[in-house]
């Protein structure tokens, strides 16, 4: 009888030390659990955020002829006017494969672009003079393939 009595408080006891160990590790879980549902939901708004900028930019930029070629926005409109023409030529440019020599309307509108351009870079401060040339480069590396 005694070692049924001793048996038995030997499993009970098993029985009860191991039942806290599980409450335990459920609480581990359910902590665990909420630090992840905060940090998702966290990113989730970070990634929201980041959305709602890259709207603001874009929407800020215009796309131009050429694809792959954003003109941003400028204070003086008379700068992205000059891109998107510029954007224009570059597209029929690309077009007749660089061969301006044929066509003697695309070399006329290429001088007077040059000039123009000269003329708008010279009234930019060193910002918009930046952003300027980023978007020319840009442009002039789609009409290189075109030679």
């Amino acid at each position: 009888m005694k070692k049924v009595i001793l048996s038995v408080l030997v499993a009970g006891s098993l029985l009860a030390t191991s039942c806290k160990k599980a409450k335990e590790a459920g609480d581990d879980v359910k902590n665990a659990t909420e630090a992840v549902a905060n940090d998702a939901a966290e990113a989730t708004e970070d990634a929201v955020e980041a959305t709602k900028e890259a709207a603001e930019d874009v929407a800020e930029s215009v796309e131009s002829a050429i694809e792959g070629v954003t003109i941003p926005e400028f204070e003086d409109p008379k700068v992205a006017e000059h891109l998107k023409a510029y954007a224009e030529y570059a597209k029929d440019y690309i077009e007749v494969k660089g061969d301006v020599v044929k066509n003697s309307e695309l070399a006329k509108r290429s001088a007077e672009l040059v000039e123009e351009g000269k003329e708008i870079v010279a009234n930019l401060d060193d910002e918009a003079k930046k952003k300027y040339n980023e978007v020319m480069t840009a442009i002039q590396s789609k009409m290189a393939p075109a030679k």
